[in-house]
Order: structure tokens, then sequence, then C-alpha cells
């Protein structure tokens, strides 16, 4: 049988004990709850930034991943990898979106874009241009494309001046005899280290046109002057290069008669 005096200490304290732990239950219940940090083994608190992912391009505005400056939107070499034409403002004139990771160019990159006069996408991984891409863009000037993949071409703006399409890897089957022949302002062409085997039509407005190391393996008295005329002078044409061809121009002596100087070439 329990002793009186323990009987009575424990009627005594054990409420005591129990309102007590019931208090601190209460309190621990109403204090503000915090996010658990993890700390790793130097003892501090891990940055929360780290352990998400880096935002890709294509989230972050064109004018902080690219420098805008009064119409030109320069955009060349971005990190995060950049995989697609960018949103451009409104006013852009000059678009400057070289060594990227851009694959394709499709209609709408362009759609809105009327004020533009200069592209320069070159040293890009752009596979495809769909046929409309530039078919907006009344006051283009210039285009470049060099180092690419491209083995077709688009319609082409009818007011260009400069095109640069070297290093591709376009084949006559990929550009329309008729590509070039209605621009009527272009000046320079640069079609070299392709995998074309035949000239396309000649604007008469060229007055430098690049097509060496091609696979051009014949040309006709019409590719560059009118074969059934001798009095016929292309007075634009400074500038013709058929270097690194599998073609022997000197089998083709009446091809050049309407040009100021010879073709850049093979003649032996």
């Amino acid at each position: 049988m329990m002793p009186l005096r323990t009987l009575i200490f424990t009627s005594v304290m054990l409420p005591w004990i129990l309102s007590s732990a019931a208090k601190d239950e209460y309190m621990e219940a109403r204090k503000p709850k915090r996010d658990i940090e993890n700390f790793p083994d130097n003892g501090f608190p891990q940055d929360s930034d780290t352990d998400q992912a880096a935002p890709k391009a294509y989230e972050l505005p064109t004018c902080l991943l690219c420098v805008c400056l009064s119409g030109s939107v320069y955009c060349e070499d971005v990190n995060p990898e950049m995989s697609a034409v960018p949103a451009l403002p409104k006013e852009t004139a000059y678009l400057y979106a070289r060594f990227n990771k851009i694959t394709k160019i499709r209609n709408k990159d362009f759609a809105d874009m009327a004020t533009l006069r200069r592209i320069d996408l070159s040293e890009n991984l752009i596979a495809e241009i769909e046929d409309g891409a530039f078919s907006k863009l009344p006051d283009l000037e210039e285009l470049t494309l060099a180092e690419n993949r491209l083995t077709k071409l688009p319609t082409l703006p009818t007011k260009l001046v400069l095109f640069n399409a070297n290093f591709n890897k376009l084949k006559t089957q990929g550009v329309k005899a008729t590509a070039f022949k209605k621009l009527t302002r272009l000046a320079y062409l640069y079609l070299g280290n392709n995998e074309l085997t035949a000239v396309p039509q000649l604007p008469e407005s060229l007055r430098v046109v690049h097509l060496h190391d091609n696979k051009i393996s014949t040309i006709t008295d019409e590719t560059f002057c009118k074969g059934n005329t001798s009095h016929y002078i292309r007075t634009n044409m400074d500038e013709v290069r058929l270097d690194g061809n599998p073609l022997k121009l000197s089998q083709h002596p009446n091809s050049f008669i309407c040009l100021h100087s010879l073709p850049v070439g093979w003649y032996n």
C-alpha cells in the first residue's frame, strides 16, 4: 500500500507537471513557422538560387540578353544559349545575332519588323528557313547567313543590296534558278563554299559574285553574258570568283567576253 506522504506528493505535483507541459506545447504552437534551412558541411546555409535551373534565353527580355542601342540590337554569343530569334523592339533597323545556336527562322520571327534594313545571322546552326520568313521586310538591304547549315534558300526581299550565304550546304535543287534574277538592286552576292553544281541567273546590278569552292562543272555563254550578241558589255560586274570548282575556264572562251576582267579560277 502507497505511503501517505507519497500519495500527497503525487496528488499535488502531477497536475502541476501536466499543466506546465500543456503550456509549453501551446507556446510552441504559437511560434511563427520558418522554412527549414539546410546547412552543408561547411556550416553555411546554401543559396537557394543555386538549386534552381538557370533561366533560358527565351524567358528573358531581349534587351536584357542583348545590347539595344537606338535601332540596333546586338545579340552576339548570348549566354544562356540563344536557339531562336528573340522578340525585337519595334524600331529595330539592324540586327546582329552572330555566334549563337539558332536552328530555324520562322515566318513569325520578322513578321512585324518592317523597319529592318540589315540582318546578320552568321555562325549559327540554321538548317531551315520558312519560305515567307523575309517576305514582310520591304526595306531589308543586307542579309548575311554565312556559316550555317542551309541546303536551300527561301524567297528573298527584292531590295537586297548584299546577300551572303558563304559556308553553307546549299545545293542547286535548293536554290531556284531565278532566286536572284528579280533582285534589281543586288550588288554583292556571296555563295562560296557550298555544294552548287550550276550558276543561278544573275541580275544586271551585280558588281561582285563569289561562287568559289562549289561543284560547278560547266557554264554557258549565257551564264554571265548574252551569247547572241558580241556588243553586250556587263558594265557593273567587277569581280567573279570561280576558283575551287571542277571547271576549266579556258574551255569557255565566249562565256566572259562581256566582262571587264576574267573570272578568278582555273584556266590550265
